[in-house]
């Protein structure tokens, strides 16, 4: 497969699977198949793989590259923040592992159409499904200078986020912006040019315009009960993250619910409850990408693996 098919942390992945017995996988963030693919190859009890993306070329792609399996496989169009439902739907109550690689993939970064890298002109898009109706252009050229400037702010934590939504401002009363490559011409001479000196100015800004059109971080909490819930005794939860601010969201998460005491929140600060802890947490520092990886794939360098395995809890099933 080309280099946009790579499937990062693959060999990580397959490390905190290897001692579990996968009788019903899910790739929650399917893309290419890659994942998956991996995981049939290295666990032939699985009984079945359910693949769930929004995106339907990924679908596509990952339909023929799995195709081997295809009697075990099962496809399914649409968001893993619906997981409980959509696994519902085809009589999935319970299962063994669930793999979620949060973000945009490789694949999408390299369709220009798709509008999500500033390396490539393309529509002002960033949907990762083309079915929703919000895109990265309404937001830069209707939405309110407060509610630009809280964007970059929180979402891509840009130092410059007040000066940079004045800028689009003032620029969308002469033109609407329309494209990546307007989008950049408009943001480069506040950002200035610091190749050589760690992150492309803009990666903040076009992080930030993504998680708001595909609520990301809010997907992605919503998540977290509803995966553990979905999971057998002894079943594992991993996740993919390449930002901060999604590494902490599942850190705290798994932390917590790997805890053995509640903050017991009442206005008396310092009081905590007992509770039984949901699960054990696999990985104390997160998996990161071996050298050979990061050479082969410079996206894999911000990847952060965290792995959790439910524990067995009395009445719970």
């Amino acid at each position: 497969m080309t280099q946009q098919h790579l499937s990062v942390l693959q060999r990580e992945v397959l490390h905190y699977f290897s001692d579990s017995l996968c009788k019903i996988f899910v790739d929650g963030t399917l893309g290419a198949g890659g994942h998956s693919k991996a995981m049939l190859e290295a666990h032939p009890e699985i009984e079945k793989l359910v693949g769930i993306d929004q995106d339907p070329l990924a679908l596509e792609i990952a339909r023929e590259r799995l195709k081997p399996w295809e009697d075990k496989v099962q496809l399914i169009r649409g968001n893993f923040a619906s997981i409980k439902t959509l696994l519902n739907r085809h009589g999935i109550k319970t299962i063994n592992g669930l793999l979620l690689d949060i973000g945009v993939s490789s694949m999408q970064l390299d369709r220009p159409e798709k509008g999500f890298s500033f390396m490539r002109d393309g529509p002002l898009d960033m949907r990762m499904d083309p079915d929703q109706p919000l895109t990265a252009a309404e937001i830069v050229n209707t939405w309110s200078e407060r509610d630009l400037g809280v964007i970059l702010r929180d979402y891509g934590e840009e130092k410059q986020w007040r000066a940079l939504a004045r800028a689009l401002v003032e620029a969308r009363q002469n033109f609407q912006i329309t494209t990546t490559m307007q989008l950049s011409e408009v943001l480069m001479p506040l950002l200035g040019w610091r190749k050589g000196k760690g992150l492309h100015p803009l990666t903040l800004v076009f992080q930030a315009l993504r998680i708001c059109v595909n609520d990301e971080l809010g997907v992605l909490a919503k998540i977290l009960p509803d995966a553990l819930d979905l999971l057998a005794p002894g079943g594992r939860l991993a996740i993919i993250s390449f930002h901060s601010l999604e590494d902490r969201i599942v850190k705290n998460a798994f932390r917590d619910a790997a805890s053995d005491k509640e903050d017991y929140d009442h206005g008396l600060e310092g009081l905590f409850i007992d509770k039984v802890p949901l699960v054990k947490v696999l990985t104390r520092k997160p998996a990161i990408a071996m050298e050979d990886e990061i050479m082969q794939n410079p996206r894999s360098r911000s990847a952060k693996l965290r792995v959790v395995e439910k524990l067995e809890v009395k009445g719970v099933k």
